[in-house]
């Protein structure tokens, strides 16, 4: 039949779907039972900063319940993604050519780890320094009293922004590979970059300069690492039309 392949890759790609969200409902069942002690690991950059006789708050009645565990959601998600991107790998592989196959291992892993990168660095060094922040500048007459909810949707924001921005490198290496750029062009438009990630930073972090400029000058290193990675790679060749998958 004319449409048996395309029958085919719907079947296979429902089945790497159900994989996908198989293996999400794995951890987050094995994590749910921790989910208390993750939302308290995460709040520990915000605890420790509080004043003394201060604590964090629940405004709505079901927030104690529901908000540990969407953390514990979002954290089985984050520890499936090697899983996810092999899954989504393994579908696409089929139709890539030898060139972009050598590609795409290592950008897959590379970017798994950046992205890993980016959210230990906000929440090893960015939170802490942003709660201390936030809490030495609260008025005298004002309480410090957070919600969990409102607390965990800022560390989330938080988090996707330094993970995305940790992509840089692969970003770089792409756009040189695919000819859309190269190094030495890249490395002219310095200036703008700079400019940029601090831009960036402002879009993407809470209105505070300690967030702004902690994700800005990781995203000029990382900018600067990706050229240096970006020179060993030639841009994608005519020829590779050519090569058998």
């Amino acid at each position: 039949m004319s449409d048996s392949p395309l029958l085919n890759h719907l079947l296979e790609l429902r089945t790497r779907l159900l994989r996908a969200i198989l293996a999400v409902v794995i951890v987050f069942a094995g994590l749910a039972y921790f989910a208390n002690d993750l939302y308290r690991l995460l709040a520990e950059p915000l605890i420790r900063n509080l004043p003394v006789g201060t604590q964090m708050i629940a405004t709505d009645v079901a927030a104690p319940f529901f908000t540990p565990f969407k953390l514990t959601f979002v954290i089985a998600l984050a520890l499936a993604i090697p899983f996810l991107l092999w899954q989504l790998w393994a579908f696409i592989a089929p139709g890539l050519y030898r060139s972009e196959k050598r590609l795409v291992v290592p950008l897959l892993a590379s970017s798994t780890l950046l992205f890993y990168g980016g959210i230990a660095f906000a929440y090893f060094v960015v939170l802490p320094l942003a709660m201390g922040f936030f809490t030495s500048v609260a008025p005298a007459d004002i309480a410090i009293a957070t919600d969990i909810t409102r607390y965990l949707d800022f560390v989330l924001a938080i988090f996707i922004a330094f993970g995305i921005a940790f992509e840089t490198p692969v970003a770089i290496v792409l756009l040189i590979w695919s000819g859309v750029s190269t190094a030495e062009s890249l490395a002219k438009k310095r200036p703008y970059i700079i400019v940029g990630a601090f831009t960036v930073g402002m879009i993407l972090t809470p209105p505070d300069i300690i967030s702004q400029t902690l994700l800005a000058i990781p995203m000029w290193l990382l900018f600067e690492l990706g050229l240096m990675i970006g020179r060993w790679y030639k841009p994608a060749q005519s020829e590779s039309d050519k090569e058998q998958r």
